[in-house]
């Protein structure tokens, strides 16, 4: 097995202030902020619970692109 730490970060990090769970990974900060001190051991007994964590976390609609920003508000005749 590599050396390499492995991580279940897709760089879609906000955090749930409802769970305290990363909506992209599910971790929490503190264990965000301590990953690389972490065995490898404690660090799949982690990923092992992140799915579950995730089913847990309030979807998000995507957030609004500046193309359907002005769109909207062209619409509205706010822009």
């Amino acid at each position: 097995m590599s050396d390499a730490i492995q991580s279940p970060c897709i760089l879609v990090c906000s955090i749930d202030m409802a769970t305290g769970f990363c909506h992209g990974c599910g971790r929490t900060r503190d264990e965000i902020g301590a990953w690389t001190l972490y065995s490898a051991e404690e660090r799949r007994r982690i990923m092992e619970t992140l799915p579950a964590r995730i089913d847990t976390i309030e979807k998000k609609p995507r957030r609004e692109t500046r193309r359907q920003r002005m769109a909207r508000l062209r619409d509205q005749g706010e822009g």
